[in-house]
């Protein structure tokens, strides 16, 4: 599978070794992490992905993404779907960045490149969610077009639809 390429960013499909890399914090020697890669959040989304190849094979194109820099190719945190879509072709995203990357643009640059990805891999909608007290996670998803449809006691909930 191909990376996802934005004008700062690269979007890598996550392998297995890299998952695995991930894991035991321990990268590749021609591969470059920024500091605070992997947050635990990576390691949790790189577990889960290689759970999920064991249990039911590689979900990519609907799987974890490893976000890069153009600039210095370091890894900078993860984006990417929690798994392949639902009957109705719903996904749901998720993602995060290593403090230094953070309130850069990078999130919502990188999010603005999967979801025409999504669309065009048949995908009806993507849903997102940010707890109340993460407004930069919440203006992330506005910024991509995303919309809140609703909220509970500790989460909003977000969405973006087309037509099937």
């Amino acid at each position: 599978m191909d990376n996802l390429v934005t004008e700062r960013l690269v979007l890598h499909p996550m392998s297995v070794g890299e998952a695995e890399r991930t894991v035991t914090g321990e990268p590749d020697a021609d591969v470059r992490w920024e500091q605070g890669y992997p947050t635990e959040g990576d390691v949790a989304v790189a577990r889960r992905f290689l759970e999920r190849c064991a249990n039911t094979g590689d979900p990519q194109p609907f799987g974890p993404y490893v976000v890069r820099r153009r600039s210095d190719h370091r890894a900078i945190g993860g984006m990417g779907f929690h798994g392949p879509p639902d009957e109705h072709g719903s996904v749901t995203v998720g993602y995060g960045l290593v403090p230094s990357a953070q309130g850069k643009g990078y999130a919502s640059e990188a999010l603005r490149a999967l979801l025409p990805f999504a669309r065009d891999q048949g995908v009806a909608s993507v849903k997102g969610d940010a707890d109340h007290d993460n407004t930069a996670s919440q203006h992330v998803m506005t910024a991509a077009g995303m919309r809140q449809i609703g909220e509970d006691e500790r989460v909003k909930y977000y969405v973006i639809s087309w037509g099937r």
